[in-house]
């Protein structure tokens, strides 16, 4: 495939349980944490023709994996909390807990599901070169005609993989 990046990531339990030890009590389940890595994929493109270098690609799946997770299954032995959003106010004498998923608009949803943890932070920040202004593809060139064979059609010859984040 002309204009694409080596193929997709393949998980590896090893290599995400070493570098997030503080799930090991909570998804030490090589199964969980794939599935985990397969909705992953639902926000990050995996395939062989995404923008981001498989490199890069990986550690930025598996600080998604890590959000999931602490999402889902909680951290060090303790269980995921039932709240939802970012924590914006709490009392102690009668206990009350306020939260917030942040002002609807195009780009706060995604950001704010992410800040809910380190681990979503970290992508965000770390994928902001990919998020902001664009990318160019050099091999690009128009193509008005039917191409077959270029998948989602985008009217460009080159990379026309249409998904990104």
């Amino acid at each position: 495939m002309s204009g694409c990046v080596t193929g997709p990531v393949v998980f590896s339990f090893t290599t995400w349980a070493t570098r997030y030890p503080e799930f090991s009590q909570t998804v030490a389940d090589a199964n969980l944490a794939a599935l985990y890595f397969a909705e992953a994929e639902l926000y990050l493109d995996n395939g062989p023709c995404a923008v981001i270098p498989t490199s890069i690609r990986a550690l930025l799946l598996n600080m998604l994996v890590a959000h999931i997770a602490a999402l889902n299954a909680g951290i060090n032995g303790s269980p995921a909390s039932a709240l939802v959003g970012r924590i914006t106010s709490a009392t102690q004498g009668s206990v009350s807990v306020a939260t917030d998923l942040g002002t609807p608009g195009p780009s706060s949803g995604s950001a704010a599901w992410l800040q809910q943890t380190k681990y979503g932070a970290a992508f965000l920040q770390a994928c902001a070169a990919y998020r902001l202004g664009g990318y160019y593809n050099q091999g690009a060139q128009p193509n008005f005609g039917y191409a077959p064979g270029f998948g989602r059609y985008n009217g460009y010859r080159g990379n026309n993989y249409g998904g990104q984040f």
